[in-house]
C-alpha cells in the first residue's frame, strides 16, 4: 500500500513520525508533501531524519517556503522542492491520504 501524509500544520510532528514508522514497518510506502505553514516542521531534525528511512519520500512547496522563509539551503537535497503538482501526484499515487 501507498500512504500519503499531507502536511498543512507543524504540530503533528510526533504523529507524522509515528504513522509514518508503523506503516515502513508494515511494509509500506510513505509519501509526504509539505504545505503551507507545515513547512515549519522542515527545521525539526526529527522529521528530516524520516527521508532516510527506505520507502519514504518527502515533497515540499516551494511557494510556501518562500512565503515563510524557510531556507532550502538547509534541507538536504533529496528531500524534493516542488510545488503543489507534487501533492497532485502524492494523492493520485497513493492508496489512502491522511492530513496533518
Amino acid at each position: 500500500m501507498k500512504l500519503g501524509i499531507l502536511v498543512n500544520k507543524e504540530r503533528h510532528l510526533r504523529e507524522i513520525i509515528e504513522i509514518t514508522m508503523a506503516a515502513v514497518s508494515k511494509g509500506h510506502r510513505v509519501n509526504i508533501f509539505v504545505v503551507e505553514e507545515g513547512v515549519n516542521i522542515l527545521s525539526n531534525p526529527d522529521f528530516i531524519r524520516l527521508h532516510e528511512i527506505n520507502g519514504v519520500r518527502i515533497s515540499f512547496c516551494d511557494y510556501s517556503s518562500k512565503e515563510l522563509n524557510i531556507f532550502k539551503e538547509n534541507i538536504p537535497e533529496e528531500i524534493i522542492c516542488g510545488s503543489q503538482m507534487n501533492n497532485a501526484a502524492m494523492v493520485h499515487e497513493s492508496d489512502r491520504v491522511i492530513v496533518l
